[in-house]
C-alpha cells in the first residue's frame, strides 16, 4: 500500500509517538567495531560509518558520542515522494527552540530530539496535527 503524499492529510494524521529510551550517534570507522551490535539505523559517509544506538549501547561498546536523544516517529505511513513534511515538523520545532534530526525510514519518519526536550518536542507536534 502507498504511502501518503497530501500534506494536509500527513499533518492531520501525524500520531507521533515518544519512543522510550535515550539514543546516540556515533561515527565508526568500521563495522566490527560495533561487535555485532545491531544499530537503530546507519549511513555510510565518506568519514566513516555513523550509527544511531541505543546508549547503553554506546556505553558497552565504549564509543564517544556527544549527543543524546529522544526518539520520535511520526505514526502516520508517509510516501518517500510527499513534499512538505519534513519542512513542517522541522519548522515547529524551530519556532519552540528545538533542534531535530529527521531520519526517514520506508513507512514513518522518526526525529532525534534532545532528551530533555522530547516531551515538549511531542507536545509541538501534537499541536502541529491538532492546527
Amino acid at each position: 500500500m502507498p504511502g501518503e503524499s497530501s500534506l494536509s492529510a500527513l499533518l492531520r494524521g501525524l500520531s507521533p509517538t515518544l519512543n522510550p529510551g535515550e539514543y546516540v550517534f556515533c561515527t565508526v570507522s568500521d563495522e566490527h567495531v560495533l561487535q555485532g551490535t545491531r544499530p537503530l539505523g546507519s549511513f555510510q559517509e565518506r568519514e566513516g560509518l555513523t550509527v544511531i544506538l541505543e546508549r547503553p549501547q554506546a556505553d558497552r561498546l565504549q564509543l564517544p558520542y556527544t549527543y543524546v536523544a529522544a526518539w520520535i516517529t511520526i505514526s502516520i505511513h508517509s510516501a518517500l515522494e510527499a513534499v512538505g513534511l519534513t519542512a513542517a515538523l522541522s519548522t515547529a520545532l524551530a519556532q519552540a527552540g528545538i533542534s531535530c534530526n529527521v531520519v526517514a525510514g520506508f513507512y514513518h519518519d522518526h526525529l532525534f530530539v534532545s532528551a530533555a526536550e522530547g516531551p515538549r518536542a511531542l507536545q509541538v507536534l501534537r499541536g502541529l496535527a491538532a492546527r
